[in-house]
């Protein structure tokens, strides 16, 4: 029996059933009909059901079902899909099995026309999803928000991911919409997830009967963007919210590292695939499960409860509210922390001397650095005025020896560090560095390669004559 495509995302259940609606099918549903489709579900269902034991009970209910006239008075396909699928779900309570009919088919004319024709919709329908993302934006208070639609596959909607997550990185508290999200890849799930942790942490695994195997999802060590680990987070639900985008929600809320906003969801928690039952009808049938690695469990049929219960149409509204206060605390506790560091690196730079251990300052420096704190140009500045203003040029020199390191690519942190270098006496590894800065402005084409060869010459003659 041929399997269709297996896939978290139940958009193309939605697709089939509703084609399934468009069309009329003369097929006659009579007992022998209804039976025949009867014992091939029931087959398919313990051979490729996740619980086996469920799908025993299943298919004992849909004969006892059959052989009580319980379809008799189904003579279409889409009332005996439907009846189908009330009493399988009856029985296991899983909200991914659905029976529907198999919208007709007929092969298109292989025309170049229509090849064109078709590669331009596929085009059109990329640009109109930009890989699940509907909105993203910045809200009164400095909260980020993006609204996902589905998760797109890795390669698609990884790189949109850390474009938007880049807009959003300098948010004091972000927002994540999934009132219409239908769930997608569970790789794309656990890509995002992991723009919110630092740590390894482990986030889902999926049970698959076929070879009796555990998958298991962690966080990822780095993702094309930067994390945002401690960022207040909040996220909007609805009982639209279904399968991956529940397990995100999950997720975030079994980790405590989100405040779940808005409606209970749909209650899927059973990836599979489709299978058909006979060129008339098609049923979704779970071949895992999600297993949450804290709880031991998942949402299946009972769906993910929000800790902040509204209606999804009042979700955004109360949320914004709670994150702007989050916001507040996060950005008060995260100037706080950053004014303690860099006092720590003032104080440690006023006491540097010929003697000092720079490693303690580039340490520091490249520690206010990744807390976003200061940029090249700030550490550079501040190296001038402490050889300038305060008269200590070894305070200068291991900043701008900072800069080489956290930009090693930079003709003029090299100039810069070599300047302090001739200042404290140490010719030698400062022309060294000028030569650095010369030969890395010859390389990216830099305007001010001419003022480099200039020092770099007076370098050299003053070594010369010493």
């Amino acid at each position: 029996m041929k399997k269709l495509p297996d896939y978290f995302n139940q958009l193309a259940i939605l697709v089939f059933c509703f084609l399934s609606c468009q069309f009329s099918n003369a097929q006659t549903i009579d007992q022998k009909y209804q039976t025949e489709v009867v014992q091939q579900l029931n087959t398919l269902l313990e051979a490729n059901y996740v619980f086996k034991d469920v799908a025993i009970k299943t298919t004992a209910h849909l004969n006892k079902q059959l052989k009580a006239g319980a379809f008799a008075s189904k003579t279409d396909l889409s009332s005996f899909a439907e009846a189908l699928t009330q009493e399988v779900q009856s029985i296991n309570k899983d909200k991914h099995m659905r029976i529907w009919p198999t919208p007709p088919y007929e092969a298109p004319e292989n025309t170049p026309e229509r090849l064109v024709e078709e590669h331009l919709n596929r085009l059109e329908r990329g640009r109109s999803m930009v890989g699940g993302f509907k909105a993203v934006k910045k809200l009164d208070g400095n909260v980020g928000y993006f609204d996902l639609r589905g998760f797109a596959p890795v390669s698609i909607g990884a790189p949109i991911a850390d474009q938007y997550m880049s807009l959003l990185s300098t948010s004091d508290a972000i927002i994540v919409d999934l009132r219409k999200n239908g769930g997608g890849s569970p790789a794309m799930v656990q890509y995002l997830c992991s723009y919110f942790f630092d740590e390894r942490v482990h986030l889902n695994s999926l049970y698959w009967r076929q070879g009796d195997r555990t998958q298991e999802f962690w966080t990822l060590d780095e993702v094309g963007g930067k994390k945002l680990p401690d960022v207040p987070l909040f996220v909007l639900t609805s009982s639209r919210t279904f399968s991956g985008a529940e397990e995100f929600s999950y997720n975030m809320q079994t980790r405590k590292r989100a405040t779940l906003v808005g409606e209970t969801t749909g209650g899927g928690a059973n990836p599979g695939g489709g299978f058909s039952i006979n060129p008339d009808l098609t049923v979704f049938i779970p071949t895992g499960a999600a297993v949450n690695p804290v709880t031991g469990t998942n949402w299946e049929g009972v769906g993910v409860i929000p800790e902040v219960k509204t209606s999804a149409d009042d979700a955004l509204d109360k949320a914004l509210e709670l994150a702007k206060v989050e916001a507040e605390k996060y950005k008060g506790n995260r100037n706080a922390e950053g004014k303690n560091m860099l006092l720590g690196m003032i104080k440690l730079l006023g006491e540097a001397n010929a003697t000092s251990n720079q490693d303690e300052v580039v340490t520091k420096v490249k520690a206010a650095y990744q807390a976003d704190l200061v940029t090249e140009d700030d550490i550079n500045q501040l190296g001038y005025i402490f050889m300038q203003e305060y008269g200590n040029s070894f305070a200068a020199e291991a900043l701008f020896k900072s800069n080489t390191v956290i930009f090693p690519n930079s003709a003029n942190v090299y100039d810069s560090y070599a300047e302090a270098l001739i200042k404290n006496g140490k010719l030698e590894l400062g022309v060294k560095n000028y030569k650095k800065a010369v030969k890395l402005a010859e390389t990216h084409k830099d305007p001010n390669m001419s003022i480099f060869k200039e020092n770099l010459a007076k370098a050299e003659q003053k070594l010369n004559k010493d």
